[in-house]
């Protein structure tokens, strides 16, 4: 399974803010409607992925800045060296690099313009779905050899 049946029944949308923005206001689309765990940093506003801003990251923020962070600028805050992949990897080499990486989102690229976010939920639920259609499969070839 790859990056794209993901990006299938999940969507393209993907929320994004710039640099300068107030970590505030970063937080507030944070937590919706609807909750995300996660915002794209482009400042081009042409998809380029300048970062990422998580959950995560906000806590580190609060615990290095204090209640201030809220007023200065994502920037500051932000995971800079974001891996990406694009909708032709698969899922299998998604997991190994969030993995490897220790990141939850990954940016999906194509030519180095965004166009998808998936989340380690995303790639897990996709992957039990695959291994329940095997199952089914061969419990299906199982039965009729009986």
């Amino acid at each position: 399974m790859k990056v794209a049946d993901v990006l299938r029944s999940k969507g393209r949308v993907v929320e994004t803010v710039q640099s300068w923005t107030p970590v505030s206001a970063a937080i507030q689309r944070l937590v919706g409607p609807p909750a995300i765990g996660a915002l794209v940093v482009s400042d081009d506003g042409h998809g380029r992925v300048d970062g990422i801003l998580t959950e995560r990251d906000i806590l580190r923020g609060l615990h290095r800045a204090g209640p201030a962070m809220t007023d200065r600028a994502v920037a500051e805050f932000m995971s800079r060296h974001v891996p990406t992949c694009t909708d032709e990897d698969t899922l299998t080499q998604v997991m190994a690099e969030m993995t490897r990486s220790r990141h939850r989102h990954m940016p999906v690229t194509d030519d180095g313009v965004l166009c998808g976010l998936i989340s380690i939920g995303d790639v897990v639920r996709h992957r039990v779905d695959e291994m329940r259609m095997e199952t089914d499969v061969l419990r299906d070839l199982y039965l009729a050899r009986r």
